[in-house]
């Protein structure tokens, strides 16, 4: 499906033609100045989402705004920090961001379905499978999954960050074929917007087009800025889902002929399976392996499992076929791979070569089938 204004064989066409497609909002666009969550916002939102899906669209919404939108309520004047206070208002302000999606998808007989989810559900392989499938089966019933991420139980240690994240993490869990990210910004500037010297970026086709970009935190009401927005861009990217980032005002154009904002590719030289992306970017990680240089050379490199040799430490009471981090010599991230020993055995193997360990420990610590490293990042 070609639509007005998208160019043939463009990643905007690519974009407007998508089926399955997820729409992440942000606070600042759901609520009015006094933090309470609008109608009338939320009801010319819906009004997009269901233009889009009479053109054969299937949208699923990842709704900012629960603290929020708790805040009036509770006779809050200005967003909180205390993390007990935060999920108080979360717990209101849910209630009221869900009846507001229901009220304005109900003018279509449409039903809404809500989904709360935490960092800990992403990362549990099991419930991320069930968060598929719920999401899914709704879908498949004709409602709309509105995703939130649940602040009632979520703590600062176990927490997606921001929307923007979970998004991308919900685009790929789902196999979306496009994301769409909307704020109060029309796009990607390589500065401030505000300053008059700001050149607009209409695409990003990989991490060379974002040097020399300035981009900023969040705004009043919200946790997630510029620099949060891009970076769940080239989350979802290597994940193969594109993705359009624009202002929320620009919602009907976005999902129409994806004529607005900023695109970003993916590259599929380096996009990775849904397995090796939940355990770079959602998994949670039982331990840790350090490595020496060399061992993070042949990591790096690609096709190469990671032998007890190259190990210098050990971090974590964590069992063979567990999710662990692995980390360089000065700490640097290096990637993620499911470990074949249990902590305890492992750390008696550390820096031997495999003629000197007995057979039953000369397999590989961490195979290069189970192993994922960041060296591709876009």
């Amino acid at each position: 499906m070609i639509m007005p204004g998208a160019t043939p064989g463009s990643l905007r066409e690519q974009i407007a033609g998508a089926k399955k497609i997820v729409v992440k909002l942000g606070t600042s666009s759901l609520v009015d100045s006094n933090s309470a969550v609008s109608q009338e916002k939320i009801d010319r939102i819906v009004d997009a989402i269901e233009a889009r899906t009479d053109r054969g669209g299937d949208v699923i919404v990842v709704s900012s705004g629960a603290v929020a939108a708790g805040m009036t309520p509770l006779g809050l004047s200005t967003r909180p920090k205390d993390l007990a206070l935060k999920q108080a208002a979360a717990s209101v302000g849910q209630i009221h961001l869900a009846q507001t999606w229901g009220r304005s998808f109900q003018r279509y007989n449409r039903t809404i379905g809500q989904v709360l989810l935490t960092q800990s559900d992403a990362g549990v392989r099991e419930r991320a499978r069930n968060a598929q499938r719920t999401i899914d089966k709704l879908r498949q019933l004709g409602a709309v999954p509105i995703v939130n991420e649940n602040d009632t139980v979520a703590t600062s240690e176990m927490r997606f960050g921001d929307n923007d994240r979970l998004s991308a993490i919900v685009a790929t869990l789902t196999a979306a074929d496009a994301l769409i990210l909307l704020s109060d910004v029309d796009g990607l500037y390589d500065r401030n917007p505000k300053d008059p010297g700001a050149t607009f970026v209409p695409e990003v086709r990989s991490g060379k087009d974002l040097e020399g970009i300035v981009a900023g935190d969040g705004g009043v009401f919200g946790t997630g800025g510029m620099a949060s927005k891009v970076s769940a861009a080239r989350l979802a990217t290597r994940g193969g889902v594109p993705v359009l980032l624009t202002s929320a005002q620009n919602i009907e154009d976005a999902l129409g002929d994806a004529s607005v904002g900023t695109v970003f590719h993916t590259r599929p030289e380096s996009q990775l399976s849904a397995w090796k992306f939940w355990v770079l970017y959602a998994a949670d990680a039982e331990g840790v392996l350090r490595l020496d240089a060399g061992a993070v050379e042949a990591v790096t490199r690609g096709g190469t499992s990671l032998l007890a040799v190259g190990i210098t430490g050990v971090d974590g009471d964590f069992h063979a076929g567990d999710i662990v981090e692995i980390l360089g010599p000065d700490g640097q991230a290096i990637g993620r791979g499911v470990v074949g020993y249990d902590a305890a055995e492992l750390t008696g193997m550390l820096g031997k070569h495999t003629d000197e360990l007995p057979e039953h420990q000369r397999r590989s610590v961490v195979h290069a089938d189970y192993l994922s490293n960041y060296a591709s990042r876009l």
